[in-house]
């Protein structure tokens, strides 16, 4: 062991125990006392997560493009030929393509077609679920730190946020986050797998928090990441709606699907709840035609999503294994993506692999530095091990 390493292990493990140490007792329910994973407070009025700065433009130098979470190895080349021929499309409205795609959709959850709304890209049905529950104000219950672009929306338009901590083990403290819920509480926000940590909170708690909570207020679950798990269908909680529970589940082409750019999701809930949007919003007139038409030729490519699960499955195991090696502690990812403990500014370090050409996001999470590192080809990585180890 060298020097360094041994030194950044010692740092580590004070890290850790400086973690350990920092729950102070509040005035809020008992529940919300436990060990949260990064020794952040509930209630504390402010989102733990910040960045340093955001995703830069691409500089021409960027080799390896790794502050994203994409997939590189799509989109599947029967969907590239399907936009390809749906250009001719491009003077018409969407509708039958929408139509044609509520269809598969619905066929493919389980639910029937008025159970679907179709949306550019999950984010978007985030922002107007948000407006369309919480346009007079209340609150958002969600975890932290999560994904922000719901309860972003919310906050803007007068609504309030409880953060309530992950657990120690990453997952959402769902005990705390029920007994979060107040007379005006809109919303739950469940993000499974979660964003930024890319952990997972275990299918059957959370379908047993709906069962008990869902009957107070509606509960979001964002399973944009879900389907590059193993077993997808064994994980998700869209079951619940059939069974009359008021769950909303979110799903995006951006990542198993490899259409980021070509902007694809849709929802899954009751149909009062897609009422609700719809009433607001025509979401599918923000969708083009050539996506649509290349989402339905995805959908049944399920060879090249087979191929995106088990590339991203390996990539993401070697980069795991070399952060280890590099004397860091990752924490242990079902996504496309792993986040990691720095030892210098989260910007500095952000700069410091940009000008080896690796682009990669920067955090500090309660005043601590974190790196996170979507998966990209095998050069792509490889040069991110190489470079890592050069800066740490």
């Amino acid at each position: 062991m060298t020097p360094a390493t041994q030194n950044r292990r010692e740092w580590l493990k004070r890290s850790a125990l400086l973690t350990g140490s920092l729950i102070t007792t509040l005035s809020v329910p008992s529940t919300l006392l436990a060990k949260p994973a990064f020794g952040m407070k509930p209630y504390n009025g402010k989102c733990s997560l910040t960045e340093p700065y955001g995703i830069m433009p691409d500089p021409i130098e960027m080799k390896a493009r790794l502050l994203a979470n994409e997939n590189p190895w799509g989109p599947s080349k029967k969907a590239v030929q399907a936009i390809a021929e749906s250009a001719t499309k491009g003077n018409r409205y969407v509708y039958n393509s929408a139509f044609k795609m509520v269809s598969m959709l619905a066929k493919k959850e389980g639910v029937p077609d008025d159970h679907i709304l179709l949306a550019p890209g999950s984010t978007d049905i985030l922002e107007k679920t948000a407006i369309a529950l919480c346009m007079k104000g209340g609150n958002v219950v969600s975890a932290d730190p999560s994904y922000l672009s719901l309860v972003k929306t919310a906050e803007a338009i007068g609504a309030t946020w409880k953060n309530i901590p992950l657990k120690k083990d990453y997952a959402h403290d769902l005990n705390a986050m029920a007994a979060a819920i107040d007379s005006q509480t809109k919303l739950v926000y469940i993000c499974n797998p979660n964003n930024p940590t890319g952990t997972i909170t275990p299918s059957g708690e959370i379908r047993e928090f709906c069962k008990n909570v869902s009957s107070k207020v509606p509960v979001f679950i964002d399973e944009a990441y879900l389907e590059l798990m193993d077993n997808p269908e064994k994980e998700t909680c869209v079951g619940l709606i059939n069974e009359g529970h008021d769950v909303i589940i979110a799903r995006t082409f951006s990542k198993i699907h490899g259409m980021a750019g070509l902007r694809m999701g849709y929802m899954v809930a009751k149909p009062e709840r897609i009422k609700s949007i719809k009433d607001l919003v025509r979401t599918e007139m923000g969708i083009c035609v050539t996506s649509l038409e290349g989402a339905m030729a995805s959908l049944e490519d399920v060879e090249f999503q087979q191929l995106t699960r088990k590339n991203n499955k390996e990539t993401r195991s070697y980069v795991f294994e070399e952060l280890k090696k590099a004397g860091l502690n990752p924490i242990p990812s079902y996504t496309s993506f792993i986040l990691f403990p720095i030892e210098i500014p989260a910007a500095d370090f952000v700069a410091k692999m940009m000008a080896k050409g690796v682009g990669i996001r920067g955090y500090t999470i309660n005043d601590k530095p974190y790196s996170r590192v979507s998966m990209g080809t095998r050069e792509e990585v490889e040069l991110f091990v190489k470079s890592l180890n050069e800066v740490i």
